[in-house]
C-alpha cells in the first residue's frame, strides 16, 4: 500500500497525477499534506483568471515538460530538508517569469498536544509531584 512507498516515491506519484494540470498553469502552489510520513490529500492552488487594465484574462501557457522535471526534481530535493516530524504540509509556489522557473518551498510540521501530553506523567508534566 501507499504507507510502504518511501516519501520521495508518493511525491513522484502526486507530480505525475497533477502533470496535465501543471501544463495549463504558469503559477500556483503544488501542496502536499502528510501524515506519518504518507501523503494524503494533495493539489494544486492557483488563480486561473488575471485583471489587467480592468478586464479579466486567464493564464496564458504553463509549465513545460522540461519546467515540470525541474520542479519535480526540486521538490524531491526539498525533501533532505524535512526533519524530525511526521505531520505537516509543504508547498511548492512557483511561477514562470521571464522564461524562468522561480520556486519557493515552504514547509509546516503539524504536532497534536494529546499525543504529547500522553508522553508525560501528569503530575511530573505540571510541575505538581
Amino acid at each position: 500500500m501507499i504507507e510502504e512507498l518511501p516519501l520521495a516515491k508518493q511525491l513522484e506519484l502526486v507530480f505525475r497525477e497533477i502533470r496535465g494540470e501543471l501544463h495549463s498553469m504558469a503559477s500556483g502552489c503544488v501542496f502536499v499534506q502528510i501524515r506519518n510520513n504518507t501523503i494524503g490529500k494533495f493539489g494544486v492552488k492557483h488563480n486561473p483568471l488575471e485583471s489587467r487594465d480592468g478586464r479579466l484574462e486567464s493564464e496564458q501557457g504553463g509549465l513545460t515538460d522540461a519546467q515540470q522535471k525541474t520542479l519535480r526534481q526540486m521538490a524531491l530535493d526539498s525533501l533532505r530538508y524535512k526533519s524530525h516530524w511526521t505531520h505537516g504540509e509543504i508547498y511548492y509556489e512557483f511561477a514562470v517569469r521571464k522564461n524562468m522557473l522561480c520556486v519557493s518551498i515552504q514547509f509546516e510540521s503539524s504536532y497534536n498536544m494529546a499525543n504529547v501530553v500522553s508522553h508525560y506523567e501528569p503530575k511530573k508534566a505540571y510541575g505538581l509531584a
